[in-house]
């Protein structure tokens, strides 16, 4: 039975985005006249109608996989038909996996564009803004329900299009620099992209197929008979490699910082719920591809760890309150490839959905505290802004108490559970779950830092000038949905010492059954388990460091800046080297950026314009003044044209002389 409803999923969002274009342009057409115009909010209400449609669908797809099946699938369309075996079918698939994503991207894309629809309101490109809003959402729903590769792949590459285009939105703007961000951004992601379409063809040269449901089933069948081994490790590195530049990772997260540059509501859905978590999706999905690799499932623990430890510790002495929360968000991917690595895949999807909740939450947040601060971003600058937004204050702490793991909240139970599975696999494993757990407690502090220099202590800006005001209902009631989504939401994925079903992995249990069923072969037979005494003890431990690290971040640093300059003075370097994010930014520019930079204006200088122009403008300069030279000969005089015609008959007699002899 096939569901071709499933098509207007990724539709509608297109359909609102072609409306909103429409009104972009209506809106440019009638600025020809009247340069004053301001847009209308017929586009906000046109993408918010279209979201709404596409999480309804969402909705109704979930219900039938519940009820009926464990996967629904559109009729294909033939697309590629080639020879070699190659025969791409596009269809729309929606499983237990892709079902929760696109959950996930609709719902909390939904809110995002009802708060979007107040911050943007009297920008002069809001039409436009909206328009490539719901592009975004398309490819990201194309990406996830894609039956095949191809298919993800055009999403995949969607997506990276339009964070160029969300991340440059005010390329006009001086603050931030996002022409440049969104450069980088673009620059940063093809290099990921160009792993991706490596391992994509490796995969299809070792299978013949691109198909999922048939990739998995020859990878399974190679993974058990112990065929391919190295092919299947080099084809998740690659891949891995494409997930390290979406979802930011180590050594090429260096974009996602600077993309900040772009409107707050684009770092709350491209950066917290969708986009950046494209790179989880994709193992998840080809879970059993990584499970045949002891070796790729190591490196990715490895690098998501190293990843958390780096930004979260570059977090702590971030000044800007959306850099503080985008090191944050490069910290929290690195726990879900901890995750991944150590062969947890529920505990990833369960984090990515936690996150999605508390970090769109945090960001929308950000943009009320920076709209209502009249574009302050220094929290050196802010202070006491608890009285003046109550409701930004109160929904902001819901999300940091989140984020920092507080005992019962949705973040506590995803990152008890990464770092129960992989304290559970021993052995070397042990060092990576110290990293997360250290990394657990920098994040608990630099959360209630930033909540303390935010809304406490005494008001550090200039209260005759600046009046700090509470934002609209209508970007403070999609902040209470998410704020009560990131109190409760851990509901699904409740650790078993609580003796209550783990909602989540229940419903995953058809997507990553093929994975653990090759990490158990791979393991003699059984997989990494926990006493419950032992997952009582990391219970205890991981909210016994939560606690007391939010304490210590919170009463250090709510009556003012003493800490915050005693650390600086004390520490310099340091400070410096964390505010740098380890000067690996500043590294790559010296090493890589400079140097290329120096040969392309070589290329330009030199070789491009001195050489190649050079020659060929000496060549014209050469036929210029031999077309000169050869003018004065004809000068009209029927004496010299009688000279030259004797002269020619002469030396051809001449040459019949010589020849004849």
């Amino acid at each position: 039975m096939t569901h071709d409803w499933l098509w207007l999923i990724p539709a509608l969002p297109l359909l609102g985005s072609l409306l909103c274009a429409l009104q972009h342009a209506q809106v440019l057409r009638g600025r020809a006249t009247n340069p004053d115009l301001q847009p209308g909010v017929g586009a906000g209400a046109t993408a918010i109608a279209a979201m709404a449609a596409a999480f309804g669908l969402c909705l109704r797809g979930f219900g039938d996989i519940v009820g009926e099946t464990e996967l629904l699938q559109s009729s294909s369309w033939a697309w590629i038909p080639g020879g070699g075996g190659l025969d791409i079918q596009v269809a729309m698939v929606l499983d237990r996996l892709s079902g929760a994503m696109a959950l996930v991207v609709t719902g909390v894309g939904l809110l995002i564009h009802v708060y979007a629809a107040g911050y943007m309101r009297g920008d002069a490109g809001y039409a436009k803004f909206f328009a490539f809003l719901n592009l975004f959402v398309t490819m990201m729903l194309v990406l996830i329900l894609s039956g095949n590769m191809v298919g993800t792949f055009v999403g995949w590459e969607g997506v990276g299009l339009c964070s160029y285009l969300l991340i440059g939105f005010w390329y006009d703007r001086d603050g931030g620099n996002p022409g440049h961000a969104a450069q980088k951004a673009f620059v940063v992601n093809r290099i990921g992209d160009a792993c991706f379409l490596l391992g994509m063809f490796l995969l299809f040269t070792t299978f013949g197929t691109l198909d999922y449901a048939n990739l998995i089933e020859g990878i399974r069948a190679a993974a058990m008979g112990g065929e391919n081994a190295g092919t299947l490790t080099l084809a998740a590195l690659l891949l891995f490699g494409g997930a390290c530049g979406k979802s930011a990772q180590f050594p090429l997260f260096t974009w996602l910082p600077d993309a900040m540059a772009g409107p707050t509501p684009v770092s709350a859905l491209i950066h917290a719920a969708t986009m950046v978590t494209s790179g989880i999706y994709l193992v998840i999905r080809l879970n059993p591809l990584f499970a045949a690799s002891e070796v790729a499932l190591f490196l990715v623990a490895a690098i998501g760890a190293a990843t958390a430890l780096i930004a979260g510790s570059s977090a702590l002495r971030q000044r800007d309150l959306k850099g503080i929360l985008a090191y944050s968000t490069v910290s929290q991917l690195g726990y879900m490839f901890l995750a991944l690595g150590s062969g947890a895949w529920v505990a990833a999807l369960f984090h990515v959905i936690t996150h999605a909740f508390f970090k769109a939450l945090l960001f929308l947040g950000a943009g009320s505290v920076i709209h209502g601060m009249h574009e302050e971003k220094d929290v050196h600058k802010m202070g006491g802004l608890r009285r003046h937004m109550p409701r930004t204050f109160i929904t902001f702490t819901c999300g940091a108490a989140a984020l920092s793991g507080l005992p019962l909240l949705s973040g506590f139970f995803s990152k008890d559970e990464i770092l129960a599975h992989t304290f559970a696999v021993g052995g070397a494993w042990w060092l990576l779950w110290g990293v997360g757990l250290f990394t657990a407690a920098l994040t608990a502090y630099y959360s209630w830092r930033m909540v303390a220099l935010v809304f406490f202590g005494e008001e550090r800006f200039d209260v005759a000038t600046v009046h700090p005001h509470e934002s609209p209902p209508i970007m403070t009631v999609p902040l209470m949905v998410l704020a009560a989504l990131s109190l409760v939401g851990g509901i699904i994925g409740l650790p078993a010492v609580f003796h209550v079903p783990h909602l989540l992995g229940e419903w995953l249990d058809p997507v990553v059954r093929t994975g653990n069923e090759i990490l158990e072969h791979r393991s003699g037979g059984h997989l990494p388990h926990l006493s419950h005494t032992m997952e009582w003890i990391l219970l205890g431990l991981g909210s016994a460091i939560a606690l007391g690290c939010a304490h210590l971040g919170f009463h250090r640093n709510k009556n003012g800046l003493a800490a915050e300059v005693a650390f600086e003075t004390d520490h310099p370097k340091l400070h410096g080297a964390l505010s740098d994010a380890w000067g690996i930014d500043r590294a790559y520019y010296a090493g890589v950026v400079t140097p290329v930079r120096f040969l392309a204006a070589l290329v330009a200088v030199f070789i491009d314009a001195f050489c190649i122009d050079g020659a060929i403008n000496a060549m014209a300069d050469a036929a210029k003044r031999a077309g000169t030279r050869l003018k004065a000969f004809a000068d009209g005089q029927v004496a010299s044209y009688g000279l030259w015609m004797g002269g020619g008959a002469a030396v051809i007699a001449l040459l019949w002389a010589l020849g004849g002899n």
